[in-house]
């Protein structure tokens, strides 16, 4: 018996590393899985690498109504039910300091990480009311539960996601809907790749020596695996966290308790 037997999820910025991740073991602990990204190539080859007759792949912006109310439409089409919601899409946008900042930039930060969040959770929601059960888990970043310097559109807009969190929780939990957040620190890969760079850019340094400041700030002492953030997300996911709702998860090796 797998922990998420007979239980169907959607992952917004599936086809991510941490996406695929949770995917996969999601799929392994039994659930059906719909997979919603932008990039349709990186969603076929997720898929292809994936294997498995139990996943279902979505083109869709996050940031437009219709297509999110068309990814949870799809799924339910497919799979009968929404039981879990991992609502990850996200993006790091432009490094610099809020008088370097152009409103552009902030607008479109603020479009995919809280607009995007906020429209999954209104399309989800009725699915999961009616059904009188499931589970969102949102993702923030310790970013979303302190300041950032030369990120002020990502910080932005991660406390929005904390806000949207702890509102939606409290307006679902008559129905026994679960909303909770996760706080990564840094995970390895391509957006902290896009951090390193930007720094490096707006200060000077060599992007090692910004990786190095990084990882220094982590009491663990390394950057996060995508698997350690997506076994965090089975955790809320599952009837495990049956009585946690409106609740912030860190998930950064430390680095909060500094």
């Amino acid at each position: 018996m797998g922990r998420l037997d007979g239980k169907v999820a959607i992952i917004t910025g599936g086809a991510g590393n941490l996406g695929q991740k949770t995917a996969e073991i999601f799929l392994r602990e039994g659930a059906k899985v719909s997979l919603v990204d932008m990039d349709k190539s990186k969603l076929e080859q997720a898929q292809k690498e994936l294997s498995d007759e139990n996943v279902m792949i979505v083109e869709a912006d996050v940031t437009k109504e219709e297509d999110v109310k068309n990814y949870v439409d799809q799924t339910v089409d497919k799979f009968g039910s929404v039981d879990i919601f991992f609502n990850n899409a996200g993006i790091i946008g432009d490094v610099g300091s809020i008088d370097q900042q152009s409103l552009d930039n902030f607008n479109k930060v603020m479009s995919i990480n809280a607009t995007g969040i906020f429209l999954g959770m209104k399309y989800v929601i009725p699915v999961m009311k009616k059904q009188q059960h499931g589970s969102i888990i949102n993702t923030s970043s310790v970013d979303g539960l302190r300041g950032s310097a030369n990120m002020a559109p990502y910080a932005t807009s991660k406390h929005a996601v904390v806000g949207l969190t702890k509102t939606a929780a409290l307006e679902v939990a008559e129905n026994s809907v679960r909303v909770n957040s996760i706080h990564p620190s840094p995970v390895s890969g391509n957006m902290m790749e896009t951090i390193h760079q930007g720094q490096s850019a707006l200060r000077g340094n060599e992007e090692e020596q910004i990786e190095g400041e990084y990882i220094k700030s982590i009491p663990l002492g390394h950057y996060a695996d995508s698997k350690n953030i997506a076994n965090l997300v089975l955790f809320l996911a599952s009837d495990e966290s049956e009585f946690i709702t409106g609740a912030e998860y860190r998930v950064d090796g430390g680095f909060g308790a500094n």
